[in-house]
């Protein structure tokens, strides 16, 4: 039996967690009041929405899934990288309901979506990127060609120093070549467009896994030339004019350059989905193809579409 005093004790124990309990549950209302103040209603369930694929896009794909869930809080779209190829396979598989790609699927690429799924693929063009050339800001070279580097890039290419392009360089004669690894959309295109279909790329470059490393490794290294996605440029790197031919204007890339197609190294951007999308998907898609979706593709360094 407790005596006066004990009883006593009790009650005050009893009162004080009593009153932490209380504290607690105002700090939660707090919280809670704090969370919707930006005027973003709470919602209940989430909706997630798996998109996976391009390097080249992944800046892009996730400002466009946080400016999404502004407009719709009900929905979360979860973005990785990891390449394009990445992307493709997931879309194979059957792992993610968006797929970006900076590349076309490829025939067989299409062939097993469609046995996986029943039915084929379902292409979104969604932007365009014109693929920059990377140098060093002390570089002095300001154009290059597309034959040249395609000698500079491919097997048996005959351009392997700065000298053979009339470029002089304290640093030394040799030039140091930035690629992608062979998972990428950006490597796929690159060697179709510039190197050629029937060639190889040149063995010893420094192949990198994402765009942003392209351009971080080239700002360290004064001897180097890479080639990017144009929304990775930086202060630190600089971008050269390209001619398709040499003798030929050289163009600078850019919105307009690339929607005249001048700029002679631009591509699509894609999003592929399994077949028709489900409708919070396909809602999804619209928005992006909206005058707001669009302009986070040009603000984030890309090219928007050309409206009709």
């Amino acid at each position: 039996m407790m005596t006066k005093k004990h009883q006593l004790q009790w009650g005050v124990r009893v009162g004080a967690v009593a009153a932490i309990a209380a504290g607690l549950a105002l700090s939660g209302c707090g919280k809670k009041e704090e969370a919707s103040a930006d005027g973003v209603k709470p919602v209940g369930k989430i909706t997630s929405i798996q998109n996976i694929g391009s390097d080249t896009m992944v800046n892009l794909a996730q400002a466009w899934a946080e400016g999404y869930h502004k407009v719709d809080p009900s929905v979360s779209v979860e973005v990785s990288g990891g390449g394009s190829g990445i992307g493709v396979a997931a879309l194979i598989n059957g792992t993610c309901e968006i797929a970006n790609s900076s590349r076309a699927l490829e025939p067989d690429e299409v062939t097993k979506a469609k046995a996986r799924h029943g039915h084929d693929p379902k292409e979104h063009l969604v932007g365009w990127d014109a693929l920059a050339i990377y140098v060093h800001p002390s570089n002095p070279i300001t154009e290059i060609s597309v034959e040249e580097l395609s000698e500079i890039y491919k097997e048996g290419g005959k351009i392997d120093k700065w000298s053979q392009v009339g470029v002089t360089l304290p640093g030394g004669d040799e030039m140091i070549r930035v690629s992608r690894q062979n998972n990428s959309g950006t490597y796929h295109y690159f060697r179709e467009m510039v190197v050629g279909k029937k060639s190889d790329m040149k063995l010893g470059s420094r192949d990198m896994n994402g765009s942003k490393d392209v351009v971080e490794l080239v700002s360290r290294t004064p001897n180097s030339i890479g080639y990017s996605g144009l929304g990775y440029k930086t202060a630190k790197v600089k971008v050269i004019k390209v001619s398709k031919k040499k003798g030929d204007p050289h163009v600078e890339p850019s919105i307009a350059t690339t929607w005249d197609k001048s700029y002679p190294i631009a591509r699509p951007m894609f999003m592929y989905t399994p077949g028709q999308p489900e409708p919070h998907v396909q809602k999804y898609l619209d928005w992006i193809l909206t005058d707001a979706g669009q302009k986070v593709v040009e603000e984030s360094g890309y090219v928007p579409l050309q409206k009709k």
